[in-house]
């Protein structure tokens, strides 16, 4: 029942990790002059949650989303 529940949360964990640097490539090419007034608030706080990941995160989700993208 352990070895279930490790699995269930590293499968969380790889697709939480794509999410974040799909996210992070996202803000990245973001231009905020064109952003629509109404999608500013998002944009913000979607920045700043991945400004709180630690280096070592935020190199793994966008490593996570270069293996999936084939990106160099």
């Amino acid at each position: 029942m352990l070895r279930n529940e490790l699995e269930m949360l590293m499968r969380e964990r790889d697709i939480l990790l794509k999410v974040s640097g799909a996210a992070a490539l996202f803000v990245a090419e973001l231009d905020s002059v064109q952003l629509p007034e109404t999608a500013l608030d998002a944009a913000e706080i979607l920045a700043e949650s991945l400004n709180q990941l630690t280096e070592d995160t935020l190199q793994d989700a966008l490593s996570a989303v270069k293996n999936t993208l084939k990106l160099v």
